[in-house]
């Protein structure tokens, strides 16, 4: 089979399109990087989803956070420290039990003029579930990112919006939010880059794949189960992981340039790349 033929079969099993049955022995390196990136499709996925519905959470937690007002801010402060201070695999796990424990069936959710019944079975399978713990997970540490910015934010700055008379929401969209993201991104960036590194915990976890079709480690695991040899499988999906760390790198660079394209170029704060093996 050539590698064309491959890609063919197998570029998009892990969303149920190509071939179903996996191959079954004499495995070519054409197949493991076919096969792995199929299942990366789901890693951009939960990468993607959670990245971009967790910045805004995080923004919510992180103004909650510095609110003076005990019944906002005490929330926002536990749901940090405890997405914070407990294992992800251990966040899986319980949001998986809790998930088990709804009613299969869903729910009844009375509107007055009519009756809606929701649907919870969802929240067991991967793509719903996984995502929503991931969500939270990293809404919780960019939270705390954003919230030391907040407090960052030089007072001449907002001294200078009550001179022109801003108050509320107009000066801190105006003028707080864009300092927040200017000092907080390249903290923010390195956080993306672990939550799609974090992906992969999805395989562990107790949330059953889409149509038992899974990620990238899924794949990997499959080659390295058969052939006992982790040395070609594993370097492959490092590979992918170091080809998304470079993009990320590389995008949220551009945004930082944006960000501060106003300061002279040494007051400029780079994106750099620090790798982080563990939390």
């Amino acid at each position: 089979m050539s590698c064309y033929q491959t890609l063919l079969d197998y570029g998009l099993r892990s969303i149920g399109i190509g071939e179903r049955l996996l191959p079954k022995s004499d495995f070519t390196l054409c197949e493991h990087f076919v096969l792995i990136g199929s299942g990366f499709v789901w890693n951009f996925y939960f990468g993607i989803f959670a990245l971009m519905f967790g910045f805004f959470l995080a923004n919510a937690v992180a103004v909650a956070k510095a609110s003076h007002n005990p019944w906002v801010r005490k929330p926002a402060e536990w749901f940090i420290f405890i997405f914070r201070g407990s294992p992800l695999f251990i966040q899986f796990f319980l949001a998986y039990e809790s998930f088990v424990l709804l009613p299969r069936v869903g729910f009844d959710l009375p509107l007055g003029f009519t009756t809606i019944t929701v649907e919870t079975s969802w929240l067991t399978k991967a793509w719903l579930g996984a995502l929503i713990v991931l969500t939270l997970n990293t809404a919780a540490y960019a939270g705390e990112i954003f919230y030391g910015a907040l407090n960052s934010i030089p007072k001449g700055d907002i001294e200078a919006a009550d001179a022109y008379g801003m108050s509320g929401w107009p000066r801190f969209r105006r003028v707080m939010w864009p300092t927040i993201m200017r000092l907080a991104w390249p903290g923010y960036t390195n956080e993306a880059i672990f939550l799609f590194q974090a992906t992969t915990l999805v395989f562990f976890s107790g949330f059953p794949a889409f149509r038992q079709q899974g990620d990238a480690l899924y794949y990997a695991s499959y080659f390295s189960a058969k052939t006992f040899n982790p040395f070609m499988a594993y370097p492959v999906i490092a590979f992918y992981f170091i080809l998304i760390t470079l993009a990320l790198t590389w995008i949220f660079g551009l945004v930082n340039k944006r960000l501060n394209r106003h300061l002279p170029q040494n007051l400029k704060a780079r994106i750099r790349l620090r790798p982080q093996l563990i939390r």
